[in-house]
């Protein structure tokens, strides 16, 4: 059982990555986003990860009152076609006044898995990338990107495709979603227009260096984010030798944000409720489709 964390105060959150429609959710989907509701999270941007689900992340986000982005994810990338591309052109295009409709995304690169790293899909992830940044721009819409390893190489490619120029430093409207780089590329990814987004993952005592960020780096750049069922926070990890003794690894989702955002809220000193009153503010500027 998901374990729910209550405070006394009524604080709203919006969780700003969350896969309600992964089927982990199917047959609970309508519970989960309840759960959410009881504990204040007023509203969850859920991203597509392939032309497959474009039509569900679209249909949950009007049945639950929440928003969508549409993309193709980088672990998609192998199994898409080049036709795909165009197909989330005509979606992009088809769906322009759809209020629910926020951004382009989940995009981005992965140098984590072995076989991504080389020929031919490193090359393919590029490729999707770029794509994928020039119909955001065509279409006017903030992106929602995956970092994983990759940060310098996504920030080469927002460059090079650039956005609205402020100055001579071309800027976007976007999250750098679960960001855990460092904290010269958070600052590159912030001058570049973005927000960053934090999780379960800085509820880990290890994870020191993004601690580290999640305490100092600005409060206006931080956005927060489940990755429901993905990036589950440290309470409902199990290792594998606890699922070997049988052990259920709990599942992510948005109803933890709350208990996620108490965790952040003490590493910076502040209360839950100015830190869900700051990264409400920050989603909105990095998605200001929340807004309509």
């Amino acid at each position: 059982m998901t374990e729910i964390w209550y405070f006394p105060l009524m604080i709203n959150w919006i969780d700003t990555h969350c896969h309600l429609d992964a089927a982990e959710f199917l047959s609970d989907t309508q519970a989960v986003r309840a759960r959410a509701t009881a504990q204040q999270v007023a509203h969850c941007v859920i991203p597509a990860v392939a032309v497959a689900n474009f039509d569900a992340v679209r249909q949950i986000a009007h049945a639950q009152g929440d928003s969508y982005a549409l993309g193709i994810h980088p672990l998609c990338v192998a199994q898409a076609q080049d036709a795909d591309l165009a197909t989330l052109d005509a979606h992009l295009l088809r769906y322009r006044d759809d209020p629910r409709l926020v951004a382009v995304g989940e995009i981005g690169l992965d140098f984590f898995v072995p076989a991504l790293c080389v020929s031919p899909l490193r090359e393919r992830q590029a490729y999707f990338y770029k794509a994928q940044l020039k119909l955001a721009r065509k279409h006017d819409l903030p992106v929602i990107l995956h970092v994983r390893r990759s940060a310098d190489q996504l920030l080469k490619g927002l460059r090079e495709v650039g956005c609205k120029q402020v100055g001579n430093v071309p800027q976007w409207h976007g999250i750098a979603h679960a960001f855990n780089g460092s904290e010269q590329q958070a600052h590159a990814f912030i001058a570049l227009g973005f927000k960053l987004g934090f999780g379960g993952a800085l509820t880990y005592t290890r994870a020191l260096q993004l601690r580290r960020l999640a305490a100092t780096l600005p409060l206006d750049v931080i956005v927060m984010e489940t990755d429901a069922p993905d990036m589950p926070p440290h309470w409902l990890y199990k290792t594998a030798e606890q699922r070997a003794a049988g052990e259920l690894q709990g599942r992510n989702e948005p109803a933890e944000l709350p208990r996620i955002g108490a965790e952040l809220a003490a590493l910076r000193g502040i209360t839950p409720q100015a830190l869900a009153a700051a990264t409400t503010r920050n989603a909105f500027a990095a998605l200001p489709g929340l807004q309509r």
